[in-house]
Order: structure tokens, then sequence, then C-alpha cells
């Protein structure tokens, strides 16, 4: 039986004459609302989800890559690490690109049943990553960043990048926006 401490409070019984602090910060249904979730967070809440909904392949993709984002954190800097959103998306777009390379792999081999549940886990992986450029943004964007860098030839493409990444931040793959920077200066 628990009982509160009357000279220390905040902390109670245990049992064995050992005290345990209690956690005052309780959190509320209105606290998520006003504060968003950090995609750790988000994560651990849809695995829960996918688990009392006994989605398998949901549950299957999460823990997958829960375990590449702790990976990602340890290899950061240390086991009690944790990843701030933009480091967690380089690890999602890591997973969906091994998903995408695996699709074609499997379609080269006339694979289909593996074909579709690689698809099935890229779309979950997919849901978890920034909402990509369209082809009319990526190219004014592109353009804009051209001109800020005043690049004339392809000789100054390393600059047009390095810019280009800072501002499109993982909303678009490196190898379309590299294609697209170079037609552009062409």
């Amino acid at each position: 039986m628990r009982r509160a401490n009357a000279l220390r409070p905040g902390v109670v019984s245990a049992g064995r004459g050992l005290p345990r602090t209690i956690s005052h910060q309780m959190t509320t249904e209105s606290d998520h609302l006003t504060s968003p979730m950090t995609l750790s967070q988000r994560i651990d809440a849809d695995l829960k989800e996918a688990m009392r909904a006994k989605d398998t392949i949901k549950l299957s993709v999460l823990r997958l890559l829960k375990s590449a984002l702790k990976y990602g954190a340890i290899a950061k800097s240390g086991a009690e690490a944790e990843l701030n959103d933009a480091e967690a998306t380089q690890v999602i777009r890591k997973q969906a690109r091994q998903r995408q390379d695996s699709i074609e792999s499997f379609e080269k081999a006339g694979r289909a049943e593996l074909v579709q549940k690689e698809k099935e886990e890229l779309s979950i992986l997919n849901g978890y990553l920034p909402q990509p450029l369209s082809a009319d943004e990526l190219s004014k964007v592109v353009r804009e960043t051209i001109a800020e860098a005043g690049a004339t030839s392809r000789a100054q493409m390393g600059a047009v990048m390095k810019a280009l990444q800072a501002k499109v931040a993982g909303r678009v793959d490196g190898k379309a926006l590299s294609t697209e920077v170079a037609r552009q200066l062409s």
C-alpha cells in the first residue's frame, strides 16, 4: 500500500521503506494540441496505435524505423542521444530509399508480391516525410537560387547546390535537385 510522505511532498513510499518520486508533470489532451509532437514521439504514438489495431505491416515498418532511429542516435553521440526532427527525417529518407531500391530489384526479378509489400512499406514511410516540392516549385526555387548566387555556368553548380540544400531541407531528392540545377545552368 502506498502512502504519502507528510514531510516530503511529491514522494510516496513504495513499500519496504524506499521512497520514490512522483512526476507532477501530467500531460493533458490540451498539451498535445499546443505543443507539436516531435517526429520520434509521433512514430512512438503510431507504433502503439498499430499494436492496438493489429496492423502487422505498419507495426513491422515502425519497429524497423524506430530501430534505425535508435541506431542513428547511438552513432551520433551515444546510447542516450536523441535525434532532432531534421536528423530523424534523414534516417526516414534513407529507409525510404532502401525500399525504393528493393522495389526496383524485385521488379527486375519479377517478384510482384514483394514489390507490393515494399510499396506498402514505402507509403507508410512517406507519411513521415515532409511534402515533396512539385516540379514547378522546384524549378522556381532553383531559378531564384541561381539568381541569388549569380551563377552562370556549370562550374558554379556546387555553390548553387549548397544554397539549395539549405532551402529545400530534404523536400527533394538530391539527384532530382542536381539534375534541375544542371538543366537550368546549361
